[in-house]
Parts: structure tokens; sequence; C-alpha cells
């Protein structure tokens, strides 16, 4: 009953992944591991994202939450079945992309593959959580990037493979966006076709439609062009003005309301660890 897990209590991690406002980057998550020709390929090829893309994400974000607030026995178990979900991932390209000629192999436990899906979550909570939650000191930046390591350790990701710093992670990122192993492809067009419009009941659409300019705002710029999708000063000033609303609503929320549930349970066993 006192087991905490990988993570615990006092940790940056814990701090940063209760929040459910992390949810709001799950659409731009998406598309920056969609950027990457091998990583959509994957996707188009064994996953359901076109008729359910959101669905996706929150299994996804089940297992990861998990890993992250479960006990040591629950995130190892969590952590197995999501590379033994990577495995059966795997086949060759049915389009060019960038460096990556048409015909090239992938498999998602390669660790490049790896590697770039851990960097999109670690920049996209950071980004959501400051934007939306409040500031990180660099020293707390540092640290939650330090922690996410272990992270990715166990979904498989060499620790020879992650960037020493978080200032090198940063450099490795940014230089990675620039470079030719993003791509736009058809199969990322759909994941952003069906991230920005999926296919959900009437009743629903007015969430995804508030989303949408938090997902478009948190893509970078190079993407967002290439995409072209709509970004203005307009709709810069609209998602400003909705982070200010968020900002000052969050706090205000109850803790059943505003965090994971797992995150709660997390809290509950560390009480009595203590």
């Amino acid at each position: 009953m006192g087991d905490v897990g990988l993570f615990g209590p006092g940790t940056v991690t814990w701090r940063v992944s209760r929040e459910g406002v992390l949810l709001a980057g799950g659409g731009a998550a998406l598309i920056l591991q969609g950027a990457h020709p091998l990583v959509a390929a994957g996707v188009a090829d064994h996953s359901n994202y076109r008729e359910d893309p959101w669905g996706r994400l929150f299994r996804t974000l089940d297992l990861t939450t998990r890993v992250v607030f479960g006990d040591t026995r629950t995130a190892e178990e969590a952590a197995h079945r999501i590379r033994a979900g990577h495995d059966r991932v795997r086949g060759v390209t049915a389009e060019s992309g960038g460096r990556y000629p048409k015909g090239t192999s992938y498999h998602a436990n390669d660790a490049e593959l790896l590697l770039w899906v851990h960097a999109t979550l670690v920049r996209t909570a950071l980004d959501v959580y400051q934007r939306y939650v409040g500031p990180l000191t660099i020293a707390g930046q540092r640290l939650y990037y330090d922690e996410q390591k272990e992270l990715a350790e166990l979904f498989g990701v060499p620790r020879d493979r992650l960037p020493d710093t978080f200032a090198a992670f940063n450099r490795c990122f940014d230089e990675m966006l620039e470079s030719d192993r993003i791509a736009m492809t058809a199969a990322l067009r759909e994941v952003v076709e069906a991230t920005l419009g999926p296919k959900l009941p009437f009743i629903a659409r007015p969430l995804v439609d508030a989303l949408n300019p938090t997902t478009v705002g948190l893509l970078p710029e190079r993407l967002r062009g290439e995409l072209s999708l709509p970004w203005s000063p307009t709709g810069e000033r609209l998602e400003e003005a909705s982070r200010a609303i968020l900002r000052r609503i969050l706090p205000a929320l109850p803790i059943l309301l505003r965090e994971f549930p797992a995150a709660r349970s997390a809290e509950r066993r560390a009480r009595v660890a203590a």
C-alpha cells in the first residue's frame, strides 16, 4: 500500500503530470509525432486514428499515467504493454518523406522513433504546464527532463541516445524540427485532419473547436506554415485570452476535476508510505 512507484511526491514529474489540462496539448503532440515520416507511416498502418484519434491518445495516456503514478509493479506492467504494442508496429513506408524514400522500413521500437515521440511529449507537457498552470524555473525544467530520462528508458530509449542535459535536449529538438527527418506527407496530413476535425457526435464538436487554437498555437512555425494551418494575429490573441482565462479558473477547480485520478490515488499511497 505504501509503494509510491518510480517517481513519488516531491518530483517535478508528479507535479506536472497530475494536471488534467495537459490533455490540451494532446493534439499538438500527435501532429509533432506524425511529422516524422516513419512515425506517420506506423500510425497510418497500425492504428485507427482516422476514426478515433483522441481515443488513441486517451488509451496511450492511460498507460503513461500508470507508469508515472502507479506502484512499481503497475508501472512496470504498463511499460511492458507499451513496448509490446510497439513491437508489433513495423512495415515499410508507402510514400517518400524527407530523407526517407518510399519503401523505407520502420519499426516503432527503433531508438530514433522512440526518442522523437518521447521528446514531443516532454516538450508539449512543459509548454502546456507553463502556459496554463504556472511557470517552472529553469532548475525545475532541468529536473523534470532528468526525471523523464527514466521514463524514456522504460519505454525502450537507450540511455546513450538521450541528450545529457535539458539544454542539449532543446538544441536537439530544434535541430530535428529544421532537419529533413521532419517532412510533410499524406499520412501527416491525415493525422492533422483527424486531430482537428475528428468524427465526433455533434454535441462534442464545440470542445474540439475550442481546443484547435491551442493545438495550432503549440505547433512550431515551420509546421503551421507547411501544413497551411490558419494562424493570424487574431487567432493568437484568442489563444492568449483563453490561456489567461484558464490560468484563473484552474486554481479554483476542485481537485476531482483538475487532476488525473491516477495522481490522486498515488497521493493516497504516498500518505500511507509516510
